[in-house]
């Protein structure tokens, strides 16, 4: 499948994966130290949702549209708050008409002592991407192939941070790579937290990415996963994954809260699913 950020920005995939980068985010800001996020696929960090590829899909109207006009209630909108005011922030006039990809997202979360360097492998998003962060001294917008990060932009300087790979699944072998890219991580900064997004759409393939995270050996693997509809043939997307390695201590108390609110928003007629586990670890 071919899940380039621009056709799917602010899609109920989005929604999930944007809320659990902002808890992570806010978890790290606990502590006064500094920390650097590495997105390793960043996009162009922000999406116009009248635009050409998002309005084409118009997936955004099922995702971050009901979540702007229904809201959560109790806990989980106190969880969801700093990730709607980074929506918020990109449409100051009010109406839901711009997306904050993830760059857009930590950045507007970020302290002043914190860093962010987003990477972006095709040529034109890049460029626009670079265009995004213009003068912005906290961020570096890099065109660079994000597998190839991992081996060489890690450890941080700040020993503290984040590594978001979410790649556009564009090409075969994505499952494996992010295994392989994960090890080689691993290695070199086995302290960080990584988050590694993933879409459902054929449950045994996602099945069979969790066995290879599991035999690894890397300890402290969260997977959390929702689904917004049965699997089908021919396979459509119809769910959304993260799997955090070394992830808070509070995200899986705070996606308890968040993911039975999300299932019903997200999907109709109650077909909203969700899914917190170990693969490793605790």
């Amino acid at each position: 499948m071919n899940y380039r950020h621009a056709f799917h920005a602010g899609n109920f995939a989005d929604v999930v994966k944007h809320l659990i980068l902002t808890r992570i985010v806010e978890y790290l800001k606990r502590k006064p130290a500094a920390f650097r996020v590495l997105d390793t696929h960043a996009g162009v960090g922000l999406y116009d949702l009248a635009g050409d590829e998002a309005g084409r899909t118009g997936e955004w109207a099922d995702g971050i549209g009901r979540l702007i006009d229904r809201g959560l209630s109790g806990p989980a909108a106190e969880l969801a708050a700093p990730y709607l005011d980074a929506v918020r922030a990109q449409n100051p006039e009010g109406d839901l008409r711009f997306y904050p990809g993830s760059p857009f997202i930590v950045r507007h979360l970020l302290r002043e002592q914190d860093r962010l360097f987003a990477l972006e492998l095709h040529p034109d998003d890049a460029e626009k991407l670079r265009e995004n962060f213009a003068g912005d001294i906290q961020t570096r917008a890099t065109h660079l192939d994000g597998w190839a990060a991992l081996g060489t932009h890690l450890p941080p300087k700040e020993k503290r941070g984040l590594v978001l790979i979410d790649p556009p699944f564009e090409e075969k072998g994505e499952f494996a790579r992010m295994v392989a890219g994960l090890v080689k991580a691993h290695q070199r900064w086995p302290g960080g937290i990584y988050a590694f997004w993933y879409p459902i759409k054929e449950p045994a393939e996602v099945e069979q990415f969790a066995r290879d995270l599991k035999a690894t050996g890397i300890a402290k693997i969260l997977r959390i996963e929702l689904t917004i509809s049965a699997s089908s043939t021919p396979p459509r997307l119809h769910g959304t994954g993260m799997v955090v390695v070394n992830p808070p201590y509070t995200l899986e108390d705070e996606m308890c809260l968040a993911l039975p609110d999300l299932a019903k928003l997200l999907a109709d007629e109650g077909r909203g699913k969700w899914r917190l586990d170990w693969i490793a670890g605790e």
